[in-house]
């Protein structure tokens, strides 16, 4: 028989800092379907727009505020993705508390944090553990501050099944 896994409030296994920060709840140490984790979003981070080509993402806004979007864009520009817009007219949204969004293999999609306040953000994604590593070797590399050249960003991500369509940036605000 195989025990379940109750995680309380405020624990899992930390990972991050003031620009990628997320506590894993379920990893694949655990689960072969998904990784559960919540994220904090902190204002002036944009994850910049994306692709994957295996993993499947849900998020869960549980506090605060994030522009998202989740659609192939008529045009992918390389800069400004909250511009870009859907075939049938759909464009970025500003989502708060409550909203699920979900994100096929395959779709383009990204967040960021306009407002003043973190975001929390209740995160999975299949396969495990790819995000997972992903976010720990993010967080490694962003562990000396915001000044990561985005060349090596787009190596990180292109090694973990994450293909960059814009850069990802973190400008906090003043």
């Amino acid at each position: 028989m195989t025990d379940g896994l109750i995680v309380p409030p405020g624990h899992g296994e930390q990972v991050g800092n003031e620009i990628i920060n997320a506590t894993f709840k379920v990893t694949g140490a655990h689960s072969r379907h998904t990784s559960v984790f919540e994220n904090i979003i902190n204002p002036g981070f944009d994850v910049g727009a994306h692709v994957h080509d295996r993993l499947e993402e849900c998020f869960y806004i549980l506090e605060g505020e994030l522009e998202v979007f989740a659609f192939e864009p008529v045009q992918r520009e390389a800069e400004g993705w909250a511009q870009w817009r859907a075939a049938d007219g759909r464009r970025p949204v500003q989502a708060g508390p409550g909203t699920c969004i979900f994100v096929p293999a395959g779709c383009p999609h990204a967040f960021r944090n306009t407002t003043d306040r973190p975001a929390r953000v209740l995160q999975t994604a299949s396969p495990p553990p790819d995000h997972e590593l992903y976010l720990k070797a993010m967080a490694e590399l962003f562990s000396a501050g915001a000044e990561v050249p985005q060349e090596a960003v787009v190596r990180l991500r292109e090694a973990h099944d994450t293909r960059q369509l814009t850069p990802l940036t973190y400008r906090p605000p003043a």
